[in-house]
């Protein structure tokens, strides 16, 4: 992009000739000739690819409408799926929440990690202390 606006400095307001602009820039002259006949910078654009998971993404579909939970590797084998599991993971990853429902609870949540007896420092398995997220001794 820098190129582009160098080209055009130099073409229009210098009055430098094309072989002499491509010469300094160490650029083809079809590149300068470009660059003066486009009215922006040139923008690169990848072209739009697919994905080896979309001809098997109705087959994944149909088995989470039944089962919503079930892993990769099952889904895998059911469906024939003949290459790396990770394209299939990411695919499952991206529509399976459309078939799980609501996860939340509404009541409190206190997990082990989180209750004080984890964190507070009144055990010590092994021979260190960690300090936790709350900042107090955390054992591990």
């Amino acid at each position: 992009m820098e190129d582009w606006a160098e080209i055009r400095r130099l073409h229009k307001a210098e009055g430098v000739p094309i072989k002499e602009i491509a010469r300094r820039l160490g650029v083809a002259r079809n590149t300068v000739r470009a660059a003066l006949a486009s009215d922006r910078p040139p923008k690169y654009e990848r072209a739009a690819r697919g994905s080896v998971a979309d001809a098997f993404e109705p087959q994944m579909r149909a088995l989470l409408v039944e089962w919503p939970r079930m892993p990769a590797p099952v889904v895998a084998e059911r469906i024939g799926w003949p290459y790396s599991m990770t394209p299939l993971k990411v695919r499952l990853a991206k529509i399976r929440p459309e078939y799980l429902g609501s996860t939340r609870s509404t009541g409190p949540s206190t997990s082990p990690a989180r209750s004080p007896s984890a964190t507070c420092g009144s055990r010590r398995r092994g021979s260190r202390w960690v300090r936790g997220r709350s900042g107090c001794c955390r054992c591990w």
